[in-house]
């Protein structure tokens, strides 16, 4: 609750992660609703983390963030209708980049460093219910299957 918007990006960084991993597990399975579950549980965050994007203070990053999480998106999709692993892979990769970038920036904060604000001018305050909640929920009824 008391997360700042750095740290509430880094959270869903983290869930989307989780949430790609399993999405790996099961495919590996065979067990397609859990599957499904999974990546429509990475593409809700990082639905969330592209409506949370500051076009306005994040400029070029913002706009460039934008694109990753929406090719991101994309090969989520890909990889729930061809059933493939690859596309999956590609995106923990990215995102795991993402993250650890993101928790450089964190650290940061406290000093006056340009990249760092740059990162979190990128983001806006969250919107309309708890980022962090979101981002550590199950996989519930709300999931979406493809």
């Amino acid at each position: 609750m008391g997360a700042d918007r750095l740290e509430l990006v880094r959270m869903l960084y983290s869930g989307a992660i989780e949430a790609v991993r399993v999405a790996r597990e099961e495919l590996a399975a065979g067990r397609i609703g859990e599957r499904s579950k999974a990546i429509g549980k990475a593409y809700r965050i990082l639905a969330e983390l592209t409506t949370s994007l500051d076009r306005t203070r994040g400029g070029d990053l913002a706009v460039r963030l934008l694109e990753l999480y929406d090719y991101m998106m994309r090969r989520l999709t890909e990889a729930n209708f061809q059933q493939k692993d690859q596309p999956l892979e590609e995106v923990l990769g990215l995102l795991s980049t993402l993250s650890e970038g993101w928790s450089g920036v964190a650290q940061q904060t406290g000093t006056q460093n340009t990249r760092s604000e740059a990162w979190e001018s990128a983001v806006s305050e969250p919107q309309s219910y708890s980022i962090a909640g979101y981002a550590s929920q199950g996989y519930g009824s709300q999931a979406w299957s493809f």
